[in-house]
């Protein structure tokens, strides 16, 4: 089990909310008597640090597929490489929908776990993984045939007639693939996000990093014909995406039998005595049905976005989709803060210690500006040599220059944006959550681009993109120093 200061702290009770209360903001910022803030910054990133690993070792296996399949042999498969990465991409967006569901149950897991593991209640904590597993197994084969047998129609809405139907007919393929296994990254996200509730985050980035290894040698062998292997193109590479997130799965499941992760859940409970707790259910049900709405509104922006993309041709595309893949690497700061974030409010809030909560979100914050800062100077500078590395179309590299720094100047923007939202999240407001996801990526992008997209082509979409940003940071930063997150109960 993943101790952190927070453990040594004294319970709050009544009293102690009630003089919380009272307190003014700079009375707030005041930390407890015997807590510095080194250690503090300590207890962040040892949550942070396995989930930064784990994340940029998934975004950079993203990349490297992404750049294998880019280097697809385009005689064999009587394809341009270019038209190879915009497929990948376009199978994409249909399969984040389905994704959408996992994501919003694990973020009531998480959060249900945390206050679980911070009131000390080992066994409420194992019963919600419990339960969370029996969720995730009845949405994930929702999910895979749902998207398998839609496949066609999906793909064909996302190109909205702008790309070729040799790109069409290899992101069908590649979906079929992944909803094909998509249990597999059902249940081994499950997994990811209870041991996250507890603080721990090495074992995710463990059996993550063996599932990414697999995954760029699965690529090496299946894409183009290795080692004796056939050469099965975009369907090689999402067949070894799959085989992957399944040596996760199996790694969890072993691990989180042994109890030496603060779980002992045995696959064996799915055969015996595993019924359903509607206790249990129902709280992970509080969280989690805000947050798929933040999902699906997060989803249907994306997917009304990409399409006014789409319409703009192959080229345009493919330099879209290759700088929101190197974008999505940029995600990986503020998404591991947030996890630490997300983390430790939690179990503070379960030891009813709203200070540390507080205490705890904004340090992540003030790390992930700094972080974020540095990343965007480097993007902004040298995002064209990244993207080089995708495609040697020069109309490709040329027109990603302007795009790379307004990605780079996103960065100090986004990060806090993340990490705030975690710190509602491990508090059970995702309703906000989903507020802020609605006013930014369901009405503020998707207006802006109408404008921009026209007058700016695919730059003028990126420039949508920063407004977004900026919104939901602005609305984030407002919610949040309100302070109701800290009055909610699970």
């Amino acid at each position: 089990m993943v101790r952190t200061y927070l453990d040594e702290v004294p319970w709050g009770d009544d009293e102690f909310l009630r003089q919380e209360e009272e307190k003014t903001r700079k009375e707030r910022k005041k930390l407890p008597v015997g807590c510095q803030d080194s250690t503090l910054y300590k207890d962040i990133m040892r949550i942070a640090w396995p989930s930064l690993v784990e994340l940029f070792l998934a975004s950079l296996a993203s990349m490297v597929d992404m750049i294998m399949v880019g280097q697809i042999n385009e005689s064999y498969f009587n394809c341009i490489s270019d038209n190879a990465v915009a497929a990948v991409n376009l199978a994409a967006q249909p399969k984040f929908i389905f994704v959408s569901l996992i994501i919003a149950l694990n973020t009531g897991i998480t959060a249900a776990v945390a206050r679980a593991r911070g009131a000390g209640d080992h066994e409420k904590a194992n019963e919600t993984l419990r339960q969370g597993l029996l969720f995730s197994f009845g949405v994930s084969v929702f999910g895979s045939v749902a998207g398998f047998v839609f496949a066609e129609p999906l793909v064909a809405f996302m190109a909205n007639g702008g790309l070729s139907e040799a790109t069409m007919a290899m992101g069908v393929d590649y979906l079929r693939i992944q909803m094909l296994g998509f249990l597999t990254m059902g249940i081994s996200s499950t997994y990811t996000a209870a041991l996250r509730g507890t603080g721990n985050s090495k074992l995710p980035m463990t059996y993550n990093i063996i599932a990414n290894v697999f995954n760029v040698f699965g690529n090496y062998v299946l894409i183009n014909g290795n080692l004796g292997f056939p050469a099965w193109g975009v369907v090689g590479a999402s067949l070894a995406t799959v085989l992957g997130q399944g040596i996760a799965m199996a790694i969890a499941i072993q691990r989180c039998g042994t109890g030496k992760y603060y779980f002992t859940v045995h696959i064996i409970d799915f055969v015996r005595d595993f019924k359903p707790d509607l206790e249990i259910m129902g709280r992970i049900v509080k969280v989690g049905i805000p947050s798929l709405g933040e999902q699906l509104i997060m989803r249907l922006g994306v997917i009304l976005f990409t399409r006014q993309v789409a319409g703009l041709g192959d080229e345009a595309y493919t330099t879209h989709q290759i700088c929101m893949n190197i974008q999505s690497m940029t995600f990986m700061l503020g998404q591991a803060m947030a996890v630490s974030s997300t983390t430790l409010v939690g179990q503070s809030l379960g030891k009813r210690r709203p200070d540390m909560a507080e205490h705890y979100s904004r340090r992540c914050s003030k790390l992930g500006i700094l972080i974020g800062g540095i990343m965007g100077l480097f993007f902004a500078f040298f995002g064209k040599y990244v993207v080089a590395l995708y495609s040697d179309t020069e109309a490709v590299i040329a027109a990603s220059v302007p795009i790379m720094i307004i990605l780079g100047i996103n960065q100090p923007i986004q990060t806090p944006q993340f990490i705030l939202s975690g710190s509602l999240r491990g508090a059970g407001d995702t309703r906000s959550t989903a507020i802020i996801t609605f006013i930014g990526v369901l009405l503020l992008r998707p207006i802006v681009a109408n404008f921009t997209i026209a007058a700016f082509g695919v730059v003028g979409a990126w420039l949508a993109i920063s407004c977004d940003q900026i919104g939901r940071t602005l609305v984030v930063s407002y919610i949040y120093g309100r302070g109701k997150w800290k009055k909610i109960r699970l």
